[in-house]
């Protein structure tokens, strides 16, 4: 080779090293993840007769499975513990759910416990502990009780309809929505996507009235209810990581009753989907973990074998507890 030509090949050479060099970050500044994540699951009282004979407490199959799609596991989490029970499980879960059924929101042990929980996570997430909260439903009233210290809800009946969510300006900006596609985004607001199983909510007059509702959450969506009040159907903490939806996003892919409106729909099965990976997603971002193996392994929900229940409810399967 000659000099002219090394010389050529070392100048080359450098080039690459050096834009390599600016194409590479000098720090990685990643926050930490939890692959193994736990979602706690709240166990809903059993108010049908015909299923006390079952248990005292029940979760419905497809919550279980829904949150396992996204990536997690499931912990049932019982009624009938103490406080300082409550309080270790905390330490060792990373996100909750508080799912939809029927239940006084202010008095029934679903609610106190639900005051537990909602406690430990403002606090936890002030001290920059993150832990997430999801609330279906039911679940979502619940959030707002919370929240408010009052229940608020009014008559907003939407039973077994489905319907496309009017997704507000922040709805279009929240931690909830900013990365769905741009076709399931423009979906969900003209296809019946979402499952409303519902008689009461929270009114946008109440929702914008109430300082404590409006300063906590950001709202997402609006449905309008069948007696015609226009109702909050999607909202998230703006300073914290809770969730709340009036619809089902699990009946998506996992309930099947021909008799009930679950969406089933290319998009719909997208949506709940994306929803269950968001969530999850929340949950990796918390770092509590169980110090023992075996004592992990037989909080999961696999130690529990779900009952079918199709020929009396409209759900497939439910746990019992």
């Amino acid at each position: 080779m000659s000099n002219t030509n090394f010389s050529v090949f070392l100048c080359l050479f450098f080039v690459c090293c050096l834009c390599c060099s600016e194409a590479m970050p000098t720090t990685v500044n990643e926050e930490p993840v939890n692959d193994r994540p736990i979602i706690g699951v709240l166990t809903q009282i059993v108010s049908d007769e015909i299923l006390k004979p079952f248990g005292r407490t029940f979760i419905p199959s497809s919550y279980v499975k829904y949150l396992e799609s996204g990536g997690s596991r499931v912990m049932p989490i019982r009624l009938n513990l103490t406080t300082a029970e409550y309080e270790d499980i905390f330490k060792k879960i990373n996100g909750l759910i508080f799912i939809g059924g029927a239940a006084d929101l202010e008095t029934s042990d679903f609610a106190k416990v639900a005051k537990i929980f909602y406690g430990l996570a403002l606090k936890a997430n002030d001290e920059g502990d993150f832990f997430p909260i999801w609330g279906t439903c039911m679940g979502m009233q619940l959030l707002t009780v919370l929240v408010a210290g009052e229940n608020l809800l009014e008559s907003t009946t939407a039973e077994n309809v489905a319907m496309p969510l009017n997704l507000t300006t922040e709805g279009h900006s929240s931690r909830m929505f900013k990365d769905f596609p741009d076709e399931l985004m423009k979906a969900l607001t003209q296809e019946p996507l979402t499952g409303n199983f519902h008689r009461y909510g929270i009114t946008v007059k109440t929702f914008q009235e109430n300082e404590k509702l409006h300063s906590f959450f950001s709202m997402l969506s609006t449905n309008v209810a069948e007696n015609g009040a226009h109702f909050v159907s999607t909202i998230e903490g703006k300073s914290y990581p809770f969730y709340g939806v009036q619809w089902h996003p699990e009946v998506n892919r996992f309930q099947w009753d021909r008799k009930l409106n679950f969406p089933h729909s290319r998009h719909a099965v997208q949506l709940s989907s994306l929803l269950a990976e968001f969530f999850v997603n929340e949950g990796r971002r918390s770092l509590h973990q169980f110090d023992n193996p075996e004592e992990e392994a037989s909080s999961l929900i696999y130690s529990y074998t779900p009952i079918y229940a199709g020929n009396i409810t409209g759900y497939q399967q439910l746990y019992f507890f």
